[in-house]
């Protein structure tokens, strides 16, 4: 007599994923990642009025940057991750060590020391953006905007496949 159903074993032989099963995974979550990024701005058109350049200057700075370096696409975003893990999304992770105050910033803390790239991108942003529009686009919407179009960088020659 043959044992029930719900008491027989199965057993099935595991096969590995097919190549473009992570190559998929990681376009997702890229693409998910580049749409709470562009949450940070209450809007497209948020700096249309105060600098009207801002997106753009943003836009093109990074385009360049994945250009010069493919891996900078996921640098700025891995940056931007880093940003908001620790109490919100607040450009804290481009905060430098002050050894005279005694502080350690973000940016030299232990998880994050010496493990994250982009900063120079983000800095050459914020340059640009000061000579446009002085004092307007804060540090963490462009964190948040070159996370967004660094994916969006990253993606488009794959989408057009």
């Amino acid at each position: 007599m043959a044992p029930p159903a719900a008491s027989r074993k199965h057993h099935h032989r595991s096969r590995p994923l097919p190549r473009r099963v992570p190559v998929l995974l990681v376009l997702t979550l890229l693409a998910a990642a580049a749409t709470v990024a562009s949450a940070q701005l209450s809007s497209e058109d948020y700096y249309d009025a105060s600098c009207p350049a801002a997106l753009l200057t943003i836009r093109s700075a990074v385009a360049t940057a994945v250009l010069l370096d493919r891996r900078m696409g996921a640098s700025l975003l891995r940056l931007h991750f880093h940003d908001c893990f620790v109490q919100g999304c607040d450009a804290s992770v481009l905060l430098d060590d002050d050894a005279a105050a005694g502080f350690t910033g973000e940016k030299g803390a232990g998880p994050n020391a010496g493990s994250l790239r982009g900063f120079d991108v983000i800095d050459n942003i914020k340059t640009l953006l000061e000579l446009l529009c002085p004092q307007t686009v804060s540090c963490a919407d462009i964190l948040a905007v070159a996370a967004r179009d660094s994916v969006e960088q990253v993606i488009k020659p794959a989408a057009s496949c």
